[in-house]
């Protein structure tokens, strides 16, 4: 099922340009990489997806439902996600698992399957050593993989991720990585990370785009269609 369709979209600062004529999609099931020098607008992309900015033309359109045919729940993290403030009086353990909250179910006692989940979503960003700290004990690299952790308790459909392992050490990009691909099998949801580690992450996810400066969006993906007049994965 198709959550994300962009289509043909072009942006200017000012008058000028900085995307042209991008296209691509992102369905139920798909992790997607999206990679590109410094100044090529991945950013603003993402911002556009969320609707914070508005294109020049073309089309951005998310899929009012998800599979199940419920309300599609969208997870954004930006890169200054651990600007928040710090002095929110909580240990990371129970701010990880408030995102297990849903809207009529504050009252509704944790299962064995939410502690399993808090607990995998907090090994796999490197912070289960750390659950018990306040969070204003925690530097700014901490908060940002606690961020991550509460995030993927959310169990949202459609994850908009700008580089989300900044601060992280290889081993646990490498095992972040795996989580969202698991994630990705097992749920059916769609992520969508800005990344410049293409060759770490290639391995997990199952389509790439490019943003090339000047250009429309490029991909790697053998599975993406080039129909004529515009590039779409």
């Amino acid at each position: 099922m198709n959550y994300l369709q962009v289509k043909d979209v072009s942006y200017q600062y000012d008058k000028e340009p900085v995307l042209e004529h991008v296209s691509f999609r992102v369905d139920s099931g798909d992790f997607v990489a999206l990679t590109g020098e410094n100044g090529t607008a991945k950013t603003t992309l993402m911002k556009l997806i969320i609707g914070i900015l508005t294109p020049r033309s073309g089309s951005i359109v998310r899929a009012d439902q998800n599979e199940a045919g419920n309300p599609l729940k969208l997870s954004y993290l930006p890169q200054q996600a651990a600007s928040f403030n710090s002095g929110f009086p909580s240990t990371v353990y129970e701010f990880v698992r408030s995102g297990l909250y849903r809207k009529g179910s504050w009252l509704k006692p944790f299962t064995s399957e939410d502690r399993t989940r808090v607990l995998e979503n907090l090994r796999s960003v490197g912070m289960w050593e750390l659950r018990a700290q306040k969070i204003g004990t925690l530097s700014g690299g901490q908060r940002q993989r606690m961020i991550i952790a509460r995030m993927l308790c959310s169990d949202s459909d459609l994850y908009l991720l700008d580089e989300p392992t900044t601060g992280m050490d290889s081993l646990t990009r490498r095992r972040f990585y795996h989580l969202l691909a698991e994630k990705v099998q097992k749920e059916h949801c769609g992520i969508l990370m800005i990344t410049h580690e293409y060759d770490a992450v290639s391995e997990y996810a199952n389509k790439s785009l490019h943003l090339s400066k000047g250009t429309e969006t490029v991909s790697h993906s053998d599975s993406c269609e080039f129909p004529e007049g515009g590039r779409q994965c």
